[in-house]
């Protein structure tokens, strides 16, 4: 491991932005951005498949383990996001396994909860740092598909306590219910302010859900950009200066 006397002033800023405590292990957003990745890569294929259930339970488990290890870098932060990750693994594999008896209510709730967290964290790192790295790109990529993921969870919890929320186009492929693939397509074309159209938010809980996430993609982006901007002039600049000071 690289000593903090090795490093620029600069570096060592935002090494401390993301690493508060050292000696703790190093944390990477490059995993849980992959798991997100795959997550979304895979699920329009395992839906239909025999087994799709069980995938989709492991490929959640997956991103929410990642996400842990994304931003465990404290002691008190590891507590808090393992208080809300526990019980919505729990009451995933308990609404896979008991079908009939479990309710998925139980992995939304803590799942939206432990999402968020995340994505608070992530953000703030992204917002400290004062130096363009890969933890810092990944991390903000992750974030985005985040967001996209805490709405979907909502769309699927509102579907479940109140299925007329939704309307969906004619289409034979559609299986009409808004939940796993169609919450998470509904759920990134709001995002993206795309809109479609296929799937209509009808009662008001709905829209005023969905109006929320597409003024949160809106500004993420423009509040990214902005942010990414502001970080690499200054960067440009010191290496410009390091440059001049070479003989």
């Amino acid at each position: 491991m690289i000593s903090n006397k090795t490093l620029t002033p600069n570096e060592q800023r935002t090494q401390r932005a993301w690493h508060s405590q050292p000696g703790m292990w190093r944390f990477s957003t490059v995993k849980l951005l992959v798991a997100l990745l795959l997550l979304i890569v895979m699920t329009p294929f395992f839906e239909e498949s025999a087994q799709g259930d069980l995938i989709e339970a492991l490929m959640i488990t997956l991103v929410l383990m990642a996400a842990v290890i994304a931003i465990g870098g404290t002691r008190s932060v590891l507590i808090v996001a393992a208080l809300l990750l526990v019980p919505a693994i729990v009451g995933r594999w308990l609404s896979y396994a008991y079908p009939q008896t479990f309710h998925p209510y139980f992995f939304f709730g803590f799942g939206i909860a432990f999402m968020g967290l995340v994505v608070f964290k992530l953000l703030s790192y992204v917002l400290r740092s004062i130096q363009i790295d890969t933890e810092v790109l990944c991390a903000a990529i992750s974030v985005y598909l985040l967001l996209g993921l805490i709405w979907a969870l909502a769309y699927a919890l509102l579907a479940q306590l109140s299925p007329d929320s939704f309307a969906f186009a004619a289409n034979p492929h559609s299986s009409g219910r808004m939940d796993r693939f169609n919450a998470f397509y509904f759920s990134f074309v709001t995002l993206s302010t795309v809109g479609f159209g296929d799937v209509t938010p009808v009662s008001k809980l709905a829209r005023t859900l969905a109006v929320m996430e597409a003024v949160t993609g809106t500004f993420y982006v423009a509040i990214l950009i902005a942010r990414l901007v502001a970080m690499y002039v200054p960067a440009s600049r010191f290496a410009a200066q390091d440059e001049s000071r070479r003989p």
